[in-house]
């Protein structure tokens, strides 16, 4: 590591600069600060996608957006301000999703640099997926606190966004969720999940039933349930949905009649402090010396506490709110910046939080925890920014080299610095999945128990990072999986084995939106049936030789895959995080054409 060289600026910038066009995806804490930089600093082409809408708590360090301005889109607004103080730069704004299958990798050819100002790693490693294909240098930037990154991302040059392992996204056990929370985090998760149960898709590890499989309701293996029986899965959906829907009957069926069946688990409150019931009539005369107030300033809504009443209220209103909305589109997807969903989990979550004694939260704190912010410091954003447009001179040049990785920190190990780069020269991880010439995975399954549904969506897109994968069983062309809505729906709910993917199996994986393809090999895994995920994926083949440990003992396989989808980046890629909202089947009848996808618009990610 070295300190921060002299930055000495090209004779060549000043000609290119005017004439480059430039990608900004995310226009939040960073994105603004970027925006700024490029207009002062003479680009005259730049284009803008974030997908964010402008709420109160971006005030204080997203400085292109006004107290009248909350509410509407951020990139919107963020190029009218630039335009007042520049207004001979041509700019484009897009509101909307880059995840989007409208946008493809001719769009990304447009332009000659794209820069991540982004606080998601879904977005993250779609836009790096098709700036590689675009083959496209791209400037990736982040921040947590004081803290802070900026790398480049050349193909054929540097490693890729996706080339080094992240670490595991925090996950909370089921019966701790279903059964037993001792923590808002708990309750916040759980309302995240009746948010999905009830508009989402169909997702029965997110069912929030009370679990009476839990290890610990089980006397000598015995189930503890006093009642006969496990507790009756009803689909509450359907309530939702009916035309004579009740809202009190969905609440007495959460808050009332489901503890009182966790209530029946005796060995759950041995040593814990057990529930206690809510029925609607008495939630909503308990105003519990919170305020109770119907008021819109924002430390009313946000700030303070919400009665019981208030949320016994709010859970009412909110969900026609959302039937509604849910009248006209096969489900919703939970969104952080959305009022009604956002209400509805506040809601949520402090009336099971009642429930269970747990400290309540407002509605500011438990966006914070529902969408994984991070506090951002405005003097952060403004230096690794400033950064990026430093290196987005030299990338126009050429001068890939020169643009080594750059850590922000507090406190430097090595010296009194706080701004220290990487000066060696990375190279490209030869067994990427995704920017190796042939990208190839082994991926340990029970073949005989996971669905190709749950391998589309649990291996696929969440961990593999694809959007709209097709896979189709190599040596037989068996279509597993399309992309085209409905082709292949009848296969959803059958095993893999059914589908004759056994052990030893090639996949032949291909996401048209990312120009990206994939070889999967299937692996029997024999792994406990209670593992978190159920299945491995390895892309070393080194990693698959069983390694002595210092005991001389053989290791398995590593726990987790080389890329487990989380919000939260490691120390090294720092971001501001928040849920990024988007629909990967809007548009999905797309025309799949590799080399001529035209996309003429562009969208956006939500940025910090």
């Amino acid at each position: 590591m070295s300190s921060l060289v002299p930055y000495s600026i090209n004779p060549k910038s000043r000609d290119v600069i005017p004439k480059s066009k430039v990608l900004v995806v995310g226009a939040g804490g960073i994105g603004c600060e970027v925006l700024k930089n490029l207009a002062l600093s003479g680009f005259q082409d730049i284009e803008i996608i974030d997908l964010d809408t402008i709420d109160v708590s971006n005030l204080n360090r997203q400085f292109l957006f006004r107290k009248e301005h909350v509410g509407k889109p951020k990139a919107v607004v963020a190029r009218e301000s630039i335009l007042a103080t520049n207004p001979n730069v041509n700019i484009k704004a897009y509101h909307d999703s880059v995840l989007s299958s409208d946008y493809g990798v001719n769009f990304f050819k447009n332009f000659n640099l794209v820069i991540n100002a982004l606080d998601n790693r879904t977005a993250r490693n779609h836009v790096n997926r098709m700036c590689l294909a675009a083959d496209v240098p791209l400037i990736e930037s982040g921040t947590s606190g004081y803290s802070g990154q900026v790398e480049l991302i050349k193909k054929g040059v540097t490693p890729c966004y996706e080339c080094l392992p992240k670490p595991p996204q925090k996950t909370y056990p089921g019966c701790t969720i279903r059964n037993t929370p001792s923590e808002p985090v708990h309750c916040i998760v759980w309302a995240k999940h009746l948010f999905n149960q009830l508009f989402g898709e169909d997702d029965p590890d997110q069912d929030v039933s009370p679990d009476s499989e839990d290890p610990e309701a089980r006397v000598d293996g015995e189930t503890s349930v006093t009642e006969s029986g496990n507790i009756k899965r009803i689909s509450t959906k359907q309530w939702v949905q009916d035309s004579n829907y009740d809202p009190q009957k969905l609440f007495n069926k959460f808050f009332h009649d489901d503890i009182k069946y966790l209530l029946s688990m005796e060995n759950l409150w041995k040593s814990r402090t057990p529930p206690t019931p809510l029925l609607w009539e008495d939630a909503v005369s308990l105003t519990d010396g919170k305020t109770n107030g119907d008021g819109n300033d924002v430390r009313t809504v946000d700030m303070q506490v919400w009665s019981v009443a208030k949320c016994a209220r709010v859970f009412a209103d909110t969900i026609a709110l959302l039937k509604n909305e849910l009248a006209e589109k096969k489900f919703l997807l939970w969104d952080k910046d959305d009022k009604a969903a956002m209400d509805f989990v506040t809601a949520c979550a402090n009336l099971r939080s009642k429930v269970f004694n747990i400290v309540q939260k407002s509605r500011f704190e438990i966006k914070s925890i529902a969408g994984n912010i991070i506090p951002a410091i405005a003097t952060a954003n403004a230096m690794i920014a400033g950064l990026v447009v430093l290196y987005a001179f030299r990338v126009l040049v050429g001068e890939y080299k020169k643009c080594p990785s750059i850590y922000l920190r507090q406190k430097s190990i090595h010296s009194k610095l706080i701004l220290v780069t990487d000066t060696r020269m990375l190279v490209a991880n030869p067994h990427c999945y995704v920017c190796s010439p042939k990208p190839l995975v082994n991926v340990f399954v029970n073949v005989e128990k996971m669905l190709v549904k749950e391998f589309e969506n649990d291996v696929l897109k969440k961990h593999l990072n694809m959007v709209a994968p097709d896979v189709v069983l190599d040596g037989k062309g068996v279509v597993v999986i399309s992309s085209e809505e409905g082709e292949t729906e009848a296969n959803d709910n059958k095993t893999l084995s059914e589908m004759g993917i056994l052990d030893g199996s090639i996949l032949k994986c291909d996401d048209f939106l990312q120009n990206y393809e994939l070889t999967v090999v299937v692996n029997m895994n024999d792994a406990n049936e209670k593992d978190d995920p159920p299945f491995k994926i390895i892309a070393n083949p080194e990693d698959l030789k069983a390694k002595e440990d210092k005991n001389g003992l053989q290791n398995g396989l590593p726990a987790n895959g080389p890329e487990n989808d989380d919000d939260d980046d490691d120390d090294l890629m720092i971001v501001d995080d928040e849920d990024i909202s988007h629909d990967p089947q809007e548009g999905s009848s797309r025309k799949k054409r590799r080399l001529n996808t035209d996309s003429d618009d562009d969208i956006v990610e939500v940025p910090l």
